[in-house]
């Protein structure tokens, strides 16, 4: 009779799992993710017909006066649209930039495909579609400023519509021309080999007869779309929304929801304003030398807009100048962001637990640096996890070794009470007494360990390093879910091999909630992302391995007295 029942549980084990597999394969996997219009247009070599200008709903803000203070910004009326978009292709960076206004309006990363299957697609951090808008902005507001002009933002000229980052060359400058009432402007966009920060320059000649007067701003404008790089279906979805820093307050983030209520406006030396997403970030920064207004705001489309605007520069008769901002727009690269601007590699969120985080992910990155694969990274990160917390880890499986080696007893208190539950409590704790067992010792132990081990699961879900990285045949990417489900059957199982060696649960009822706890944590680790699941693998294994020998021993030990 037990061989026929443990058959017909094996068979229908198999066949949910062909299930499971079966659904993935129809809905799980889905289509490769469509290029945006702007790169599908691209791609074709047919530049796509520029959006109009976006300036009368908002966009360029007012500018910081030095003796008058804001400056009301004029209605910007639409202006003459172009035929086509500037192209610019680096070995890191595809770029998109509109001639009116010079807007980065897309901006893809070669580097970071879309799926790992389709490395001929790359991921779109910026596009402004009929789908999302992610653009960055950048201009020349203020009294004298062509971006605050009553007929509209500048319409830029350039030699060529086409760049391309020669073979051999370090960098690639980009040059967009405009000029009114005797005075040029030069717009130059500056990109080097192997960077994703580009250099964003205003090359200002006055020869005009007057004093000159304008303030450069620099923005991210983002819809409310959701974010297309998250882990969502974990049910941990990343950051999406705005942050800033400055000397004072640090680390700032801005959830959509607090830029719906309220709007930021603030006075910073040097810093910077970004906008985050999983694994990736897109940021402004301007001089660190110069005070700047940070200001968040929404358009009458409903739009997020967050930027800077800086000083006030004053030209007189012939008189040149240059004024600069930095923009970022590319992984969360910890090493690169922080030699950028200080706090800028805190756009790696890790949640609350950062402060642990940040050295686990330096170990872990440590480990990857020898052994060159992060999935083995994360199997040795975890051992050396489960070394440095081997006494406390002993300390919590000894407790449960000697609650189940009482266990006996404690069913005979059961049968001997029945429910009288204040003599049944005396006699539990004349036991625990006698016996010289804290009931609470397995539990402190695990409890200390615990912020380590959720930081290590931050430190996971947001390095931009897991995205994309193999681990060994059939796990090619650390960041997805495992599509055989090995890897989360195996944490089942390991789950229910270690409750195996924990103390039985006094009451009936949460014995049986127990008993289903491997079969719910299976399903639930289903879509979580590979490495994660590797990672709680290697701990249970572990965990089983040193609870089986304290066990051996207690119990050994118990039955030679």
């Amino acid at each position: 009779m037990n061989m026929q029942r443990n058959i017909l549980i094996a068979a229908l084990l198999v066949i949910t799992y062909l299930m499971v597999l079966q659904w993935n394969n129809d809905y799980g996997q889905g289509e490769p993710l469509p290029a945006s219009e702007t790169e599908m247009s691209m791609a074709n070599g047919d530049l796509p017909s520029l959006p109009a200008s976006e300036g009368a709903d908002g966009d360029v803000p007012q500018a910081v006066e030095p003796v008058t203070g804001d400056v009301p910004t004029t209605p910007v009326q639409t202006a003459t649209t172009p035929s086509g978009l500037i192209s610019v292709q680096t070995d890191t960076l595809n770029v998109s930039i509109n001639p009116l206004g010079g807007d980065i309006v897309a901006l893809s990363l070669p580097a970071y495909p879309t799926r790992k299957d389709r490395p001929d697609l790359p991921f779109q951090l910026l596009e402004q579609s009929n789908s999302r808008t992610y653009v960055a902005q950048s201009g020349l507001a203020g009294r004298n400023g062509p971006d605050a002009r009553a007929n509209g933002r500048p319409l830029y000229s350039v030699e060529q519509t086409s760049y391309q980052l020669a073979e051999g060359s370090d960098s690639l400058t980009v040059d967009l021309h405009f000029s009114e009432n005797d005075v040029n402007y030069i717009k130059r966009f500056t990109f080097n080999r192997g960077d994703y920060l580009i250099d964003v320059d205003y090359l200002i000649d006055n020869q005009s007869d007057s004093t000159w007067t304008g303030s450069l701003f620099g923005q991210i404008k983002r819809d409310s779309s959701g974010d297309p790089s998250s882990s969502s279906a974990t049910g941990m979805a990343t950051f999406l929304g705005a942050a800033y820093w400055s000397s004072s307050n640090s680390y700032e983030k801005l959830k959509l929801g607090k830029m719906d209520d309220s709007r930021l406006k603030e006075t910073i030396e040097g810093g910077w304003i970004a906008w985050l997403q999983h694994y990736f970030v897109s940021a402004w920064i301007p001089n660190a030398e110069q005070q700047h207004v940070y200001q968040t705001r929404k358009d009458s489309q409903g739009n997020y807009i967050v930027g800077f605007v800086s000083p006030a520069v004053n030209l007189s008769a012939g008189e040149q100048a240059t004024i600069s901002a930095d923009f970022y727009a590319g992984p969360k690269d910890q090493d690169r962001l922080k030699e950028i601007s200080p706090g800028l590699e805190l756009t790696v969120d890790y949640g609350f637990l950062w402060f642990i985080a940040q050295p686990l992910f330096w170990v872990l990155s440590l480990i990857h640096s020898m052994v060159g694969n992060w999935g083995w990274s994360i199997i040795l990160l975890t051992v050396l996890i489960k070394l440095v917390f081997f006494p406390l880890s002993a300390t919590s499986y000894r407790s449960m070794a000697n609650m189940r080696r009482v266990a006996p007893k404690l069913q005979a208190l059961r049968e001997q009470f029945g429910d009288d539950r204040q003599k049944m409590s005396q006699g539990m704790m004349e036991l625990y007494k006698k016996e010289k067992i804290n009931p609470l010792g397995g539990c402190l132990p695990i409890l200390v360990q615990m912020p380590v081990f959720i930081a290590l699961y931050w430190t996971l879900m947001e390095s931009v390093e897991m995205r994309q990285a193999p681990w060994i045949g059939w796990i090619t990417d650390l960041s997805l879910k495992d599509p055989y489900f090995i890897l989360p059957i195996l944490m089942g199982v390991s789950m229910f091999i270690q409750q195996q060696l924990n103390p039985t649960p006094p009451d009936p009822m949460q014995a049986k909630v127990m008993k289903m706890l491997p079969i719910i944590f299976t399903f639930f680790f289903l879509w979580f992302p590979a490495g994660l699941v590797l990672y709680w693998v290697v701990n249970n294994i572990l965990s089983i391995a040193q609870q089986w020998y304290i066990t051996r021993q207690i119990e050994g030990a118990a039955e030679k007295d």
